[in-house]
This record gives structure tokens, sequence and C-alpha cells, in this order.
């Protein structure tokens, strides 16, 4: 039998699940902006192809498929402790709060109509959303904008906070968010290489650095925060080493415990990513890697053409002793 690649050592140690999640004939996720499990370990694929939210079970077999007419261009999804998925849609600057198969239950923003650009209104290529214990929405408005912006769980704009910049509160992409169960909200400054840390109004408490161009977070309730790092694209330094692209799991103080990655950490062998952009862990402490891959490719290998196919989502199985 042929030894599955490990990424970690000890406590976080993985195995990759080469070839999980085989494809009905006919079908791509080349680019998958998002990934969700919920309560009964079933994976949920937001990405950008013809089946835009792809069901899996925890073994990998398609369950189905929803969001044809819904989606124009997945960009991040998480399922709250209620039981709903939240769907990040940049292309037509909205999220929806969905069933778990596929029914609309609230929209915010306007499909088709975005804000002006950095106005810090809501919204201009929105990116990720987070619940509050109370059921309170986050969401991360980064692509053109640079703001949070909180919701009550029936869709009223309770309040805004950041702007372009680089100082404690300013954002430079912010890219995705979470929110732990004693509300502090995280989120991926993703172009500022950082990690902030908020109180539920907005109120800076905290920044993490260490990281390369945060993409994709994820909270546990054990309090440990899963990062997917996107890694450079420069030509100067997109092969470098120590940079990425990877996962690294914190604590929710900042406190890092593990960086997951191979060497050389680019490229589509086993192990290896080309931009971690969505992430999330199973009840058996799985990780499922979602990854833009198509759209990194050129970055990442510019002088290379882009395969036909490629792998947008990978497993790692924890190792238990």
């Amino acid at each position: 039998m042929t030894k599955r690649v490990q990424l970690g050592s000890g406590e976080y140690a993985y195995e990759v699940a080469e070839g999980w999640g085989a494809l009905p004939d006919g079908w791509v996720m080349n680019d998958v902006g998002g990934v969700a499990v919920d309560r009964a370990d079933r994976v949920y694929v937001f990405n950008r192809s013809d089946h835009p939210m792809i069901v899996f079970d925890r073994d990998g077999a398609v369950l189905g498929s929803w969001g044809e007419d819904i989606f124009t261009h997945p960009h991040g999804a998480h399922i709250g402790p209620d039981d709903f998925i939240y769907c990040t849609d940049d292309g037509d600057h909205t999220v929806r709060k969905c069933t778990l198969d596929g029914k609309v239950l609230l929209e915010l923003g306007i499909p088709g109509k975005p804000a002006p650009y950095m106005s810090g209104d809501p919204f201009c290529r929105c990116t990720h959303t987070a619940l509050s214990p109370d059921g309170d929405i986050y969401v991360s408005d980064g692509y053109s904008n640079a703001r949070v912006h909180k919701y009550s769980p029936d869709g009223v704009h309770l309040l805004s906070w950041g702007r372009p910049g680089m100082d404690p509160g300013e954002f430079n992409l912010p890219h995705n968010i979470t929110c732990d169960a004693d509300g502090w909200v995280y989120v991926a400054d993703r172009e500022n290489h950082r990690i902030q840390v908020f109180d539920g109004n907005g109120r800076f408490e905290d920044e993490w650095h260490g990281v390369h161009r945060p993409s994709g977070l994820f909270q546990t309730a054990d309090s440990l925060c899963y990062v997917g790092e996107a890694g450079p694209t420069y030509e100067f330094n997109r092969e470098a080493p120590n940079l990425g692209p990877r996962v690294s799991i914190w604590s929710s103080r900042g406190t890092l415990l593990a960086r997951l990655s191979v060497t050389p950490s680019a490229g589509t062998a086993p192990g290896q990513f080309l931009s971690p952009h969505g992430i999330a862990v199973d009840s058996k402490g799985d990780i499922y890697v979602g990854e833009v891959a198509s759209t990194s490719w050129p970055l990442r290998f510019p002088n290379v053409p882009r395969p036909a196919r490629l792998r947008g989502l990978q497993k790692l199985i924890k190792i238990t002793a």
C-alpha cells in the first residue's frame, strides 16, 4: 500500500486523503471559494462551476448539488450554529442565508448593484460571513471595500467598522471572518499579512502576525483557529521557502501551534497547495481545504500552461494515537 503524505506532527499530524471527493463524469470544481461542514459531517463545496454547491458525504461520495440558478461567483460559505449555510457571492455583492438543501431564507445586499468603491457602504465585492453567539451576522467586505458590517439575525444593519489602511482597525482586503463562542471576531486582513481580533462591536483587541496572505479562517468549538495562507505570488518570492501556500493552526489567543505544508509547498501533488481559500473542520478533526486553483495557477506558474482540470479540494485526515 502506498504511504499517504503526512503533514504536521504530534498532536497536529494529518494524512492527505488522496482522491477524496471524486466527481461524476462531466463535473468540475477547479475554483472552490468556500467549504463548510454540517453536524452530520456532510461537506458543502461552494465552487465556480455549473454546480455551485456540491454536497459530499464524509467518505467523499457526491450527494447532490444546488444553487445552479442563484449564484454568479461563489466566494465564501459557512454553516452557523443555527444550522443554516451563509453563502457570500462577490460577483453580485450579496450574502444569502440558505437551508442546507438550498432554499434562500434571507438575502443581504442588492444583486448586481454594488456600493461605490471604498465607500464603506455595504457591499462592494463582499467576501465572507460569521455568526455571533447571539446570531448576529458579520460580513467582511473586502475586494472593493475595507469594512466589516454587522447585521441582526433578521437582516437589519447594525453597524460597520474599518477603513483602508495598515493601522489597527484598518484593512487591506478583509478576506475572511469568523467568530468564537465568546463573541470575539477574527478578520483575515489578507494583504496586511495579519489577523485582527475585535470585540462584537468592532473595538480592536489584538492582531496576529506570522501569516502570509491569510485567506481562509475556521474557528472550532475547542478554540482552535485554522488559517489557509495563500502565500506569495510575486516573481521574486513565489518560490521562496517558508512562506506558503499552507495551512496553519493557532490558539484563539494568537499562539501558533502548527504549520501544515510540504516542501515545496506550491503545486498539485498531494499535500501541496495553490491557494487555500476556504477551510472547514469536521467532528473528527479532519480538515477540508478549498482552493481557487484555476485563478491561482497563472499567478503561481505564469509560464506553465494551465491543466484542463485542477484539484479544488483536499481532505486532511487527523492522525490519532
